[in-house]
């Protein structure tokens, strides 16, 4: 028996949806694939991973690597569509696969005597029509809905998630399954104090700043953020030090904040640090040092950034909305994104309680310890 998986986001290992992919399979790799709820003791499985990269990823043998291109080598969403919807399914029909899964949400539609299990992250540009502010994107999103109707199976990350697709697009709730996603494995290991002096000084940093990241688009509301933290400034030149990660990405303009132009003109260079793409590998280390992590997203599917900041022990204040109250139990702070007051509230809250601190940071762990790959799969 054969069962195909669309592993493409393994070449842009910086993403969610990369994140996901290859801790799936690495969890696949040790545990075995399970996901289908086929009888575990089951041996005479064939594994094909469908690529448009070779992916360095330690697999046993049973794990074959299927990796085409289209003659439009240009990675953009016509590339897209035309790998996803048109030679994918080609070749998992070519290659006689019984069973697939898309390790993420996209215009891939089978045929019939192939079951096909899909991951949904979330169902953004439905909720955010401003995300599809293109032909092309509109045309995706088009696509990728209809294969989501007709998918054997769902997978979504969240209650949240299968709440929408329950809500927006009337899905029957025996059709989806939920199953939670987990943090990279770098997040569980502790940070030494080397590691912790090593970073600091790569960024110029003290210890002891608020830290948020997670990325710049608009929903992640890092202006909202910003603006308060000047008002914060305003009343009390002596509080931390803000400090901001995130890559402006030019495909998302105009979905995009520009922080450093923001904080120009308030005038707060002094106070906020915008520290631009930060490796996977220092972002232990960067939330580990941080008084909090501070997340004001207006939407998530899940939310990996508190889950993160939760494994290293660091205090979590975050918005209320969508899944992160689900996401993060009563291991956090929360407030109203839309709030200014509420940010404020909530950042002074924390800045002046020790213990309120130290027992987020404790909860914290403990919830984290209730996401895992292994469950994600089984």
């Amino acid at each position: 028996m054969k069962i195909g998986i669309n592993a493409s986001f393994v070449r842009k290992s910086g993403s969610g949806i990369g994140q996901v992919t290859l801790n799936a399979l690495k969890a696949l790799g040790i545990f075995d694939f399970k996901i289908f709820d086929k009888n575990s003791s089951e041996k005479d499985i064939d594994y094909i991973l469908y690529l448009e990269k070779e992916s360095e990823i330690n697999l046993p043998e049973k794990f074959k690597q299927h990796i085409f291109l289209p003659f439009y080598k240009r990675d953009d969403l016509m590339r897209k569509i035309i790998w996803e919807k048109y030679l994918l399914p080609k070749k998992v029909s070519e290659d006689g696969c019984a069973e697939f899964i898309s390790f993420y949400q996209c215009p891939t539609i089978l045929n019939k005597n192939i079951k096909h299990t899909m991951i949904v992250h979330d169902i953004i540009p439905e909720l955010f029509p401003e995300y599809l502010n293109n032909w092309r994107k509109k045309i995706y999103w088009n696509l990728t809905k209809k294969a989501i109707l007709k998918a054997d199976k769902i997978i979504a990350v969240s209650n949240h998630t299968k709440e929408d697709l329950i809500k927006y697009w009337g899905i029957s709730e025996d059709k989806i399954k939920v199953r939670y996603i987990d943090v990279d494995d770098i997040y569980k290991k502790g940070v030494s104090e080397i590691d912790s002096a090593a970073t600091l000084k790569k960024y110029d940093l003290t210890a002891g700043y608020i830290y948020s990241g997670g990325g710049l688009e608009k929903r992640k509301n890092i202006d909202a953020l910003i603006h308060a933290y000047k008002l914060m400034l305003d009343e009390n030149r002596d509080i931390p030090d803000l400090v901001i990660s995130g890559k402006l990405m030019p495909e998302l303009a105009p979905l995009i904040i520009d922080s450093e132009q923001i904080v120009k003109e308030l005038k707060i260079e002094n106070k906020v640090k915008l520290l631009g793409f930060v490796s996977q590998h220092d972002l232990p280390a960067i939330y580990k040092n941080a008084v909090m992590f501070v997340y004001p997203s207006l939407y998530e599917g899940f939310g990996l950034p508190p889950l993160e900041a939760m494994n290293v022990g660091t205090p979590v204040l975050s918005s209320d909305r969508a899944s992160l109250r689900e996401v993060m139990g009563g291991a956090g702070l929360f407030f109203n994104p839309e709030n200014t007051e509420e940010i404020i509230n909530g950042i002074n809250k924390l800045l002046t309680d020790e213990n309120l601190r130290q027992e987020l940071s404790r909860k914290g762990i403990e919830q984290a310890k209730k996401f895992s790959w292994e469950s994600f799969i089984a």
